[in-house]
C-alpha cells in the first residue's frame, strides 16, 4: 500500500514539475526577455483586455503602449495609442525609420488606432528630415 502511495506520489510530482517547465518555455516574459537580450523584435499584448498596456522590444529598448477605447464606424475599437520607451536614457541610436517599423507593427494589430509617441521620441518625430542633396 505504501508502495503504490509513493508511485502515485512520484507521478503528481512528475507531472508537477512537467507542467512548471511547459509554464516557463510559453511564458511571454521570458520570451520578452530574450528578445530584448537578442535585440529582435517582440510584441506581447492581451488583445482582449484594453485595460492592460502591451509591451514591446525592439533592437534591446523596451516600450510600454497605453490603449484607450473609442468608437469607429461600425464597433468599439482601440482608437488611441500612447507609447513611451521604459528606459528613454538608454534611446541611442535609435533611428526614426525604426519608429515607424514599430508603428507599422502596431497598426497590424490596432488598424484603427493614431499613435502618439511620448517625451523624448515624440521631438524625433517632428524633426524635420535633412535632404541628402
Amino acid at each position: 500500500m505504501i508502495i503504490l502511495l509513493f508511485r502515485l506520489l512520484l507521478l503528481i510530482a512528475l507531472a508537477f514539475i512537467i507542467y512548471t517547465i511547459y509554464q516557463f518555455i510559453v511564458n511571454p516574459k521570458r520570451k520578452l526577455d530574450t528578445a530584448r537580450e537578442n535585440k529582435e523584435f517582440f510584441f506581447h499584448d492581451n488583445k482582449e483586455n484594453t485595460k492592460q498596456n502591451f509591451l514591446m522590444t525592439y533592437k534591446g529598448y523596451d516600450f510600454e503602449g497605453e490603449k484607450y477605447l473609442g468608437t469607429t464606424d461600425h464597433a468599439f475599437e482601440v482608437v488611441t495609442i500612447y507609447v513611451s520607451a521604459q528606459n528613454p536614457e538608454q534611446l541611442q541610436g535609435l533611428e526614426r525609420e525604426d519608429l515607424y517599423f514599430m508603428e507599422k507593427e502596431i497598426l497590424i494589430r490596432y488598424p484603427y488606432a493614431s499613435i502618439e509617441w511620448k517625451y523624448p521620441i515624440n521631438r524625433l518625430m517632428i524633426t524635420p528630415l535633412k535632404d541628402d542633396n
